[in-house]
């Protein structure tokens, strides 16, 4: 079966990525470079159900969208079979992955563990201290209704207890996780701003009370929950079901 071509009417609009758990952190697409415009454009076409699992890239295609050579396209694909969404294979092509939901949970469950591992850091470098910066914020977070607003107080929220645990090991390591879900975050997922808001109001609590590990178990309880939304949003797009489409050839 030929590769299905990208209708203009199905392109999706690129108005920032939504990096992480909760939208963290949030970019404006304009501060984005080339490549990364493409690689949110992919992750957005799969996201939509125009690129599905084992179709070809339309390389061409991609770069003619969005206007850009070949090369930001073939820097974003590399960067996505990085992150596991592709697979390229010489003189072939590059190939979009089946996606299940093991994947999913997995991908919370490690955000689960490096946010989990930052605000038991934080608490124990800071304290409760910490607890009574996060605390005005959270306030706002919960008191948010537009999705705009809710993602960036919780990128915010995040980035706080990530600069409060003082590790720039950490740092590198979330820099190289990316979203699962393209766009904002609290727009596309149902029922995950009340997730996040409650999650956050618990991880203040322990905080305050200078309880690393009560904090840190919020934190990944929160994030677990997040994943299960995300996992009945794909079910019902129907992104773990394999098509009919041009199979990615076995790899030799």
């Amino acid at each position: 079966m030929g590769v299905r071509q990208i209708p203009r009417s199905q392109e999706p609009e690129l108005r920032g990525a939504a990096d992480g758990a909760g939208g963290l952190p949030g970019q404006n697409l304009s501060r984005l470079t080339s490549g990364e415009q493409v690689r949110l454009y992919l992750r957005r076409l799969i996201f939509d159900g125009v690129l599905r699992q084992g179709q070809r890239v339309p390389q061409d295609a991609v770069a003619r969208a969005l206007g850009v050579s070949r090369i930001p396209v073939r820097e974003a694909l590399i960067a996505l079979e990085r992150e596991g969404w592709i697979t390229i294979i010489a003189h072939r092509g590059a190939f979009v992955n089946a996606l299940d939901a093991s994947s999913v949970h997995d991908h919370y469950e490690l955000y689960g563990l490096f946010y989990g591992f930052a605000v038991r850091r934080a608490v124990e470098r800071q304290g409760a201290e910490l607890g009574e910066r996060l605390a005005p914020l959270q306030k706002e977070l919960a008191a948010a209704g537009d999705p705009e607003a809710l993602q960036e107080l919780s990128a915010r929220f995040h980035r706080l207890i990530v600069e409060a645990a003082q590790s720039p090991r950490l740092r590198n390591m979330l820099k190289q996780m990316t979203g699962i879900v393209p766009g904002n975050f609290f727009e596309l997922v149902p029922g995950v701003q009340a997730v996040e808001k409650r999650g956050t109001a618990a991880i203040v609590r322990a905080v305050r009370k200078a309880d690393a590990q009560a904090a840190e178990r919020e934190y990944v309880a929160m994030l677990r929950s997040q994943g299960d939304l995300v996992v009945e949003l794909f079910r019902g797009r129907g992104m773990f079901e394999r098509p009919d489409a041009e199979a990615a050839p076995a790899s030799p």
